[in-house]
């Protein structure tokens, strides 16, 4: 989450960008690196072809055939990969950081409790909900209640400048939190098209491959022309199936930051109602 600090009126962020940016650089390394060693160490195993030879055709078992079928996708393979086990990772930790976010319990009763003690006019125990609550919702109603408590008695500001100054901080405050929510997304998006360009683009080289085989003076070569076949179809494979994750991942969490979006903006603007019912 961005560090806030506040000191003479000022809003000051403190970006936790730079771990983020770290975190992202590694994953897409480690992804890399890690589907090298699944493509050469795994697919392109001795173990998954006839004679032990990679060039020839992978064994009739299993899992070697499909092993082997893998390898004979070519050098796309593994970037392809890499680009399925980035979605994996980056899916996952959106998981658990959206999962923080949403904080403790059901966000509808914590938004009922903000309304209830503003009702009351207890402003310090709306408060303590937003320190039980925890969370991007807690902390931008806490912080809108600062305002709300800071502007409240106020004798130098009316009605309607309260709620504006109440409402300016909420959109702050949202706007703050929305960087962390959405971080890592644009990687996912962006892997939805990179991966089916990839899958694409091994199928171009697979399908030249097959029909270079087939012009072949003579008899065709058999085994090129399976080669390029499978490479192909592998990438495509792994291209649209990747890209399919990758949507399926990026909507939900899209769908996720709304929802958290809309709680927080329906109990700020509680906030600034009551001013409206109050005065």
């Amino acid at each position: 989450m961005a560090d806030v600090t506040k000191s003479a009126g000022i809003t000051t962020v403190k970006s936790a960008g730079g771990a983020g940016s770290y975190f992202s650089i590694i994953v897409m390394v480690a992804a890399i690196a890690l589907g090298m060693i699944i493509y050469f160490g795994v697919f392109g195993s001795s173990g998954n072809f006839v004679g032990g030879d990679p060039n020839n055709h992978p064994i009739a078992e299993n899992p070697g055939k499909l092993f082997g079928l893998f390898y004979k996708g070519g050098i796309l393979v593994p970037f392809a990969i890499a680009l399925f086990l980035m979605v994996v990772v980056f899916s996952i930790e959106r998981f658990i950081t959206l999962g923080k976010a949403s904080g403790v319990g059901s966000i509808d009763v914590f938004v009922q409790k903000i309304q209830m003690s503003l009702a009351d006019g207890n402003v310090s125990r709306a408060m303590e909900e937003c320190d039980k609550v925890k969370g991007s919702v807690g902390n931008v109603i806490k912080e809108v209640l600062r305002k709300y408590r800071e502007v409240e008695n106020d004798p130098g500001l009316n009605k309607e400048a309260k709620m504006a100054a109440t409402s300016k901080a909420l959109e702050e405050s949202v706007a703050l939190e929305l960087p962390m929510l959405e971080k890592h997304l644009i990687i996912i998006a962006t892997i939805v098209s990179i991966a089916t360009l990839l899958g694409l683009i091994g199928t171009v080289i697979g399908m030249i491959k097959a029909f270079s085989a087939l012009a072949t003076a003579g008899s065709p070569d058999a085994v090129a022309l399976a080669t390029g076949i499978s490479e192909a179809l592998i990438n495509t494979a792994l291209g649209i199936s990747t890209s399919t994750v990758a949507t399926i991942m990026y909507n939900y969490f899209t769908s996720q930051i709304d929802g958290l979006t809309y709680k927080m903006d329906e109990a700020g603007y509680s906030i600034v109602q009551s001013f409206a019912e109050k005065n």
